[in-house]
């Protein structure tokens, strides 16, 4: 991985007092009217002149893909508020997710993001940081990888091209109705807290000093012999995300309810 160009970022920083990082995942955004939508555009708006960076780790949107026959005018409000925090100077770094995925440049180009289709990794603040999704982390449910394979191959991407927008949304209902049944039915089988433990402590091996993931819809941070554990968390009931300011992780939660 060429570092250099995921570092070569803060030359804006001088300029500000703090340096602070802010991330978030699976706000699974559908309609502008709703409450997790609202909410987050009023997050989002709130950075600016705040926070150098923001790392979106996937889902973000119920469901998106860059398929030029489906239309997603809902999306608008959100993509229009990305853009106005980029040019406003904020770093966007953003992760397809397993509900958002084959963005594609123009997307990028429309948000100012830096658009990641795989986990990556930053350096900020004197940290190695492991930026992720979640949805690889659990290497048991083989059902799940063999899907992520299928879904994320050029050639499947290339043939939903010929496919008509109402075939699409309909396949689109019926992954997300399974992908809930399974998630829930999972949460019996496997213990995700320790499938994410046991991940991290592995980064942690290899010299990371955080890792930082979503898509299990749990919010919980661990802090242990300088490295840290940040689970974000979502935007559908927890209203959770992480911070990193001068130096220090934490897990926050919006508005303040304190």
């Amino acid at each position: 991985m060429k570092l250099s160009v995921i570092d070569s970022c803060f030359a804006r920083l001088h300029n500000r007092a703090t340096m602070r990082a802010i991330f978030i995942a699976d706000a699974h955004l559908n309609r502008p009217e709703d409450a997790n939508y609202r909410l987050l555009l009023d997050f989002i708006k709130e950075q600016h002149g705040k926070t150098d960076m923001l790392c979106i780790l996937g889902d973000l949107f119920d469901f998106r893909v860059g398929l030029a026959s489906l239309n997603f005018a809902g999306h608008d409000k959100m993509l229009a508020a990305l853009a106005a925090l980029s040019r406003s100077g904020t770093r966007i770094i953003y992760l397809e997710g397993n509900h958002d995925f084959h963005l594609g440049k123009k997307f990028a180009a429309l948000t100012g993001c830096e658009l990641h289709r795989r986990p990556t990794e930053i350096r900020y603040d004197g940290k190695r940081i492991y930026l992720c999704h979640g949805d690889l982390i659990n290497r048991s449910d083989l059902r799940y990888l063999l899907l992520y394979l299928l879904l994320h191959n050029r050639l499947t991407f290339f043939l939903a091209h010929l496919l008509p927008a109402r075939l699409l949304h309909r396949l689109r209902a019926y992954l997300q109705k399974n992908s809930k049944k399974r998630y829930d039915k999972h949460q019996i089988n496997w213990n995700y807290e320790e499938i994410i433990r046991g991940f991290a402590s592995k980064k942690h091996a290899n010299g990371y000093d955080a890792v930082v993931t979503g898509h299990f819809h749990l919010p919980f941070m661990e802090h242990e012999n300088g490295f840290t554990l940040l689970s974000l968390g979502d935007w559908l009931g927890h209203f959770s995300y992480g911070c990193l300011e001068n130096g220090l992780f934490s897990l926050q939660v919006y508005p303040d309810r304190h």
